[in-house]
């Protein structure tokens, strides 16, 4: 599985704590597509959006990739991201596993958003091992669901 990974200035630390993580402890082939160095004047729309787009494109080919991506709360990321047809992304900044499990066994999320002003690194790094972990049930009613948020998804 491919993992893409963006983020802005305020999970710019985080980030490149998670990438050789990712790389290294997961052995994941990971695309860091920035910000790569710290620049507390960029937007998060320019280094999330293409983080979206290419989860969208690799879903279109029936690549096997996922998104994650961070900022400040997650939550600004996450509205960018979902924007992009085929996206589904789920905001993390704490909280049970719960959280996280159902976001991928009900919902397919497919794009990860972390609040990066509420997650340790060692926090950051358990909630991406659980969603990578956690597979879409993929029943006939969480699948009909998304359906209708997605038409023609894989789901």
């Amino acid at each position: 599985m491919k993992i893409y990974i963006g983020t802005d200035h305020a999970g710019f630390e985080l980030k490149e704590k998670l990438v050789p993580f990712l790389r290294e402890e997961l052995n994941y082939d990971v695309e860091d597509m920035g910000a790569h160095e710290y620049d507390e004047d960029d937007d998060d729309p320019d280094l999330v959006r293409p983080v979206a787009a290419a989860v969208a494109r690799d879903q279109d080919e029936e690549i096997d990739s996922r998104g994650i991506i961070l900022g400040g709360s997650g939550q600004g990321e996450a509205i960018v991201a979902n924007r992009e047809q085929g996206v589904r992304a789920a905001v993390y900044y704490g909280g049970p596993d719960d959280l996280i499990v159902l976001s991928r066994d009900h919902n397919n999320a497919n794009v990860l958003s972390l609040g990066a002003r509420f997650l340790t690194t060692e926090e950051a790094k358990h909630a991406i091992k659980v969603w990578l972990a956690t597979p879409f049930i993929a029943d006939e009613r969480h699948a009909r669901r998304i359906e209708k948020i997605d038409p023609n998804s894989f789901a």
